[in-house]
């Protein structure tokens, strides 16, 4: 843990002060003339509401904002994360738990708003008592969520920004959220190519998260900062989601980590897969058709054993909110040490 606990100040805000956190937002913005906000490189010119294949176009679509608990204990606190859920998204897994917000684009425009709303919306959130602004699916909405944080600092926003991706990002985007941002929460979905195409209909997607991922580590290296609360204030968090029949490749998802980044970096192993979306129904998905077995679970859990992986929390297989934190270990508190799961 790192000894930075006392009056840690959001990155952005400094940014603001210097005149950076506008030069940033302008060149996000750039990105959109000729898309490539994410690695789908649609080219389409957005700023004249030209809509490339995530559906989107010039404003951010918001399907809805609250404090939400369901997040990682440190995030969430006793008060809630400040969730942002933004509409459509430039991945279209089949086995979506959110696929009425990701892939329901026609619904999905008449949530559309402006950059000034939701400035606001992360303002009221920081009224609620909210711990971080958590923008969910982000990716292809990144140059609107900075315009927005921009206008929301200017107002006095301070909350720590949470980047919560499905990790098919675009690694310009990223470098120039370094300093913007202070909490990746990035999914790491697959090992193989093959099964990000079939299952989430992107290529490459194995090699673009990894890439991605690297710089996210690059930023924040494996180091996470906490308040004196124990909430988290700055890091790199990897979600592995256990899915049936070791669809994503779990463990050469765990080894990657270690060799490529470091044992070091916090793990978030999570259990609640549920056949949803078409996964449920469509034959040719027929193995993600059912939750994961108890057995494929303990197999997630011992490969972090396996592989050294020294941080992170981890669901129960019920997919009760119950994770671990091996620095944390007051006993009144609902994290419980790794070891205890070995």
């Amino acid at each position: 843990m790192s000894d930075e606990l006392i009056h840690h100040e959001a990155s952005y805000v400094r940014l603001l002060a210097s005149g950076e956190l506008k030069r940033r937002v302008e060149s996000l913005e750039g990105l959109l003339e000729r898309c490539t906000v994410c690695p789908r490189d649609c080219l389409n010119n957005r700023l004249k509401d030209e809509i490339a294949a995530c559906y989107s176009g010039r404003l951010p679509i918001v399907s809805s904002y609250t404090a939400h608990f369901g997040e990682e204990p440190p995030l969430a606190g006793a008060r809630g994360a400040g969730n942002v859920f933004f509409g459509n998204c430039n991945l279209r897994c089949v086995y979506c738990q959110n696929y009425q917000i990701s892939q329901a684009h026609k619904e999905q425009i008449k949530n559309q708003v402006t950059h000034e709303r939701l400035a606001e919306m992360m303002l009221e959130l920081q009224a609620r008592g909210c711990h971080n602004i958590n923008f969910v699916s982000p990716t292809h909405f990144a140059p609107q969520m900075a315009r927005a944080i921009l206008i929301a600092a200017e107002k006095g926003l301070h909350l720590p920004i949470v980047y919560n991706t499905n990790a098919y990002d675009s690694l310009e985007v990223l470098r120039l959220l370094d300093g913007i941002v202070d909490v990746y929460l990035p999914d790491l979905k697959y090992a193989e190519d093959e099964a990000g195409f079939l299952y989430s209909k992107v290529r490459s997607y194995a090699s673009v998260s990894r890439a991605a991922l690297a710089e996210m580590y690059r930023q924040m290296s494996d180091e996470l900062v906490y308040d004196q609360a124990g909430l988290l204030k700055r890091g790199l968090v990897i979600r592995l989601l256990v899915l049936p029949n070791d669809i994503g490749g779990l463990r050469e998802s765990l080894k990657w980590i270690r060799d490529d980044l470091s044992p070091r970096v916090a793990v978030s192993l999570m259990a609640q897969y549920y056949p949803t979306n078409v996964a449920g129904t469509n034959a040719r998905f027929a193995l993600l058709s059912r939750r994961i077995s108890e057995s494929e679970w303990m197999r997630a859990a011992s490969a972090l054993e396996e592989f050294g992986i020294e941080n992170g929390w981890m669901q129960e297989y019920d997919g009760a909110a119950f994770y671990y934190r091996p620095d944390f270990n007051d006993s009144e508190t609902p994290f419980r040490d790794v070891r205890d799961f070995q």
